[in-house]
């Protein structure tokens, strides 16, 4: 049984920084594509960024340069660090995995994510972010 559980979120002022972790459980080898979602109140959930099982990492342009996405294969950990906040990064944040590889555009250097949410087959709970100016 799969389970992926968030943690790290908070409030902070913007500029501020923080960690999301996102503990798995049942994945093991099966975790091709994992990454991190976002979603406001009335609005469709976006990819945020997205690692694949061989390290190969993507980032949506909102967040290009200011988060980074990482995995600890060991501990079974994702984790997103999120630096210069801004205040439209308030949103409740996913953490997602599916057994499918991730898939990504690139164009001049640099990938984002491409794969939709209900492509994800597995989703933790979410963990609130609020930025304040």
């Amino acid at each position: 049984q799969v389970h992926l559980v968030e943690s790290g979120g908070g409030s902070v002022q913007a500029g501020g920084s923080l960690r999301l972790s996102c503990a798995t459980s049942g994945l093991r080898s099966d975790w091709h594509c994992i990454g991190w979602f976002r979603q406001a109140a009335g609005k469709e959930r976006e990819g945020v960024a997205t690692i694949d099982s061989d390290g190969s990492t993507s980032y949506a342009d909102s967040v290009k340069g200011r988060f980074t996405i990482s995995k600890d294969n060991a501990k079974n950990i994702l984790y997103l660090q999120m630096n210069s906040l801004k205040p439209e990064d308030t949103d409740m944040y996913y953490c997602a995995a599916d057994i499918v590889g991730c898939t990504r555009y690139c164009s001049g250097g640099t990938c984002v994510p491409t794969r939709q949410p209900a492509e994800f087959g597995y989703w933790g709970q979410g963990t609130q972010v609020t930025v304040s100016s």
